[in-house]
């Protein structure tokens, strides 16, 4: 962990306990954050002074004068605001409402956008930045003392938690880091830290009664660890509970016992969400990724068969070496796996991933801002990006919204065309920009009427 620069500063206010507020600005009303709650539990043990810490929530959705707004009323010393892709955008403008209406304020950021591009936020209103893990840094910052590298667990969910939480959707993390290597992502390589089973349950116990109706796991590769994902799953299916239960995957480290266990899952009560990223393996060797895809093709159909979980596929454009033609191969064999999601993502080259290093010497050329989208590369023209990204726009508003499913699956088969040939000409034909379903519904079933005719 790293603090940069300033701690003089902050060490020289804090002989005495100090106010802080910790800010979470989620992408969503229904979207709680796990973070802050970490950070706020963090200096409950590790800081040697009675620190008063309140935490505050906004959304990407909400002027940031109401956002300020409420963390103002608690007239703090330090803000410390947890940083991502999401709300990175609107972050300078809240820094220079709080510089404004808090003169004297400590701004310290956190999380993945900040903790990798330090320099950039420091220049626009952060006095702090820190790097990695911030549950035992933080306190340290607050007492004005250095801090060792080294975290014990903590309990995030306090009263106060979930009085907050209020129905939203709960984040559960059982443990930390990833063992893969993958080259578009900041987890990657970090080795994993698995916390204590008997806790993890207690704590699903707690939140699966606490009237949220969605509790999804942050684990980067739930299933790493076979055995102990085993367990954690047999745990969840013999719950009694309404919640759902959201996994992060790798589709291809599932063995025939743990496949058997799911197929006994109350309906409903697991959700899955497996990253194939790509059928072409240039593109996966590319940015390390390992993945067997037969094993992982046949897990997948395997859990859809059973008609008891709810199962998300993604797959990225934009990876090293994948051409239109390679990807349109790849979303035609993901859909005919038959998944109740297929997302279809864009890569996005993060601030501090291996990609993001090697995009120049690439030719990957992406957007400045946040979320750093790919534009264009050797492989992909922006005209062949406009084209996914009207196949994304006809995927998501039809398939993965739960729509028209009987009409596509007599239409794609009647139309002679391939799947992304047909959400292609779908997506180019009803845009569905800001129309009513109602509208939209007479464009689809128009364009349905004009290809079987």
């Amino acid at each position: 962990m790293q603090a940069v620069p300033g701690w003089c500063r902050i060490h020289t206010m804090n002989s005495q306990a100090c106010r802080a507020v910790l800010l979470a600005i989620n992408a969503k009303y229904t979207h709680s954050s796990l973070a802050v709650w970490l950070i706020a539990g963090g200096v409950a043990k590790y800081a040697r002074l009675p620190h008063d810490v309140k935490v505050v929530e906004g959304t990407i959705n909400e002027p940031m004068e109401t956002v300020a707004g409420r963390v103002i009323e608690h007239a703090p010393d330090v803000v410390g605001i947890s940083t991502y892709i999401w709300n990175a955008g609107m972050l300078p403008e809240l820094l220079a409402l709080l510089r404004q209406r808090l003169p004297g304020v400590i701004i310290v950021l956190g999380g993945p956008e900040a903790s990798h591009n330090a320099g950039y936020w420091l220049a626009h209103g952060a006095d702090h930045v820190l790097c990695g893990e911030g549950e035992r840094s933080f306190a340290a910052l607050l007492d004005g003392v250095a801090c060792p590298c080294d975290n014990d667990y903590i309990d995030p969910y306090t009263d106060e938690y979930f009085a907050a939480l209020n129905g939203r959707m709960a984040y559960l993390e059982t443990s930390r880091g990833c063992p893969f290597h993958c080259a578009f992502c900041l987890s990657g390589g970090t080795g994993v830290r698995f916390f204590p089973l008997e806790t993890v349950k207690k704590q699903i116990d707690r939140l699966s009664i606490s009237g949220t109706k969605t509790i999804k796991l942050v684990d980067r590769t739930f299933n790493c660890n076979p055995e102990r994902a085993y367990e954690i799953f047999e745990y969840v299916i013999n719950l009694d509970t309404p919640c759902r239960f959201h996994f992060e995957v790798a589709a291809d480290l599932f063995d025939a016992r743990t496949l058997a266990l799911l197929a006994t899952a109350p309906p409903g009560r697991i959700q899955m969400e497996a990253g194939l990223q790509s059928f072409f393996k240039p593109a996966l060797s590319a940015v390390c990724r390992q993945t067997d895809l037969d094993k992982a093709e046949a897990s997948i159909r395997t859990i859809i068969k059973g008609g008891n979980i709810h199962m998300h596929v993604d797959l990225i454009a934009g990876l090293p070496y994948e051409t239109l033609p390679a990807i349109m191969d790849s979303f035609d064999r993901a859909y005919a796996l038959g998944a109740h999601n297929l997302q279809l993502g864009f890569l996005k080259l993060l601030h501090g991933t291996p990609l993001r290093q090697q995009a120049k010497v690439l030719g990957i050329i992406y957007k400045k801002e946040p979320p750093y989208e790919i534009i264009s590369s050797p492989w992909l023209s922006q005209d062949d990006i406009q084209a996914l990204k009207q196949t994304e726009n006809a995927l998501q508003r039809t398939h993965n919204k739960g729509r028209f499913l009987p009409l596509l699956e007599r239409a794609i088969p009647a139309s002679k065309l391939r799947p992304f040939e047909f959400f292609h000409a779908l997506g180019k034909a009803a845009p569905n920009h800001g129309l009513s379903l109602e509208v939209y519904t007479r464009q689809v079933n128009d364009f349905v009427q004009s290809l079987l005719n």
